[in-house]
């Protein structure tokens, strides 16, 4: 009995609705006198829910005095209110307003807490993969983190400048120079959520947070290419570093002496 009320209840009828249904469905038919009897109301109150469920279709009423009130078969009550819901999410659907999706947007973030509380937070909720590019200071201070999602099951690729020791088997890859006295970091989150910061020495904690998908797709494919390097330096070895010269320097000097903000 009250899971069934809770059930009618849940579409759509109220608790004096629901009741007199149930009422009228054991009994076969009844006035409005007798329902009231039978549920301890006032008659007044079952007269006008009476009324109300016979407009709306879920109740038939017998001519005579006083008139008696029955309730349809539940296979065509059920078809009725399928019916009528189904028509009222078509129209919903058709009617609601649509607006343009909110489009990404870029915020900045200043001070140590600010930003490692803000990454805390990403990362436990990540769900599918993390890709994290940060020196060895920053490693250790991300390590509890990373460690608690890889225990997850989240896929984690990461890579570390600055020595090894911040995690098991640390993957120094090949970097250039950068302007300023911080060491870059960025990390990207199941592929939606990015950050990209400096920290260290003189240089004052600060990091812009997006999900744009261009920032995220250039900062995947980056460190794609990083990890490319990386194995094809552990591949060809001594070869690659005679001709090219140790973390390919020789290279790197052609293209970004020319962005150095020194010579601007």
């Amino acid at each position: 009995m009250d899971q069934l009320l809770h059930h009618l209840r849940h579409l759509g009828f109220t608790e004096m609705e629901s009741k007199i249904m149930v009422e009228l469905a054991r009994q076969g038919s009844g006035s409005g006198y007798e329902v009231a009897k039978r549920l301890g109301v006032s008659r007044s109150n079952v007269y006008a829910t009476l009324q109300r469920l016979e407009q709306r279709g879920f109740l038939r009423c017998s001519p005579g005095e006083p008139a008696k009130y029955s309730m349809l078969k539940p296979e065509e009550m059920t078809r009725m209110i399928s019916d009528q819901m189904h028509s009222s999410l078509a129209y919903v659907e058709r009617s609601m307003p649509k607006s343009e999706p909110e489009k990404p947007v870029f915020y900045n973030i200043e001070g140590d807490k600010n930003v490692f509380e803000n990454l805390g937070r990403e990362l436990a909720a990540a769900k599918h993969e993390i890709v994290v590019d940060v020196w060895r200071e920053e490693a250790e201070l991300l390590r509890e983190d990373m460690q608690r999602a890889e225990a997850r099951g989240v896929r984690l690729l990461w890579s570390c400048e600055g020595g090894e020791g911040a995690l098991d088997q640390p993957m120094p890859l090949p970097g250039l120079p950068i302007s300023g006295t911080g060491r870059k970091f960025s990390l990207v989150v199941d592929r939606r959520w990015c950050m990209l910061g400096m920290r260290g020495n003189s240089c004052p904690t600060q990091a812009v947070v997006t999900e744009h998908p261009v920032m995220t797709g250039l900062l995947l494919s980056h460190f794609a290419q990083d990890l490319v390097l990386y194995e094809l330096e552990q591949d060809m070895g001594r070869e690659l570093e005679n001709r090219y010269g140790r973390r390919y320097a020789d290279i790197a000097a052609r293209y970004w002496s020319s962005f150095s903000p020194e010579e601007q």
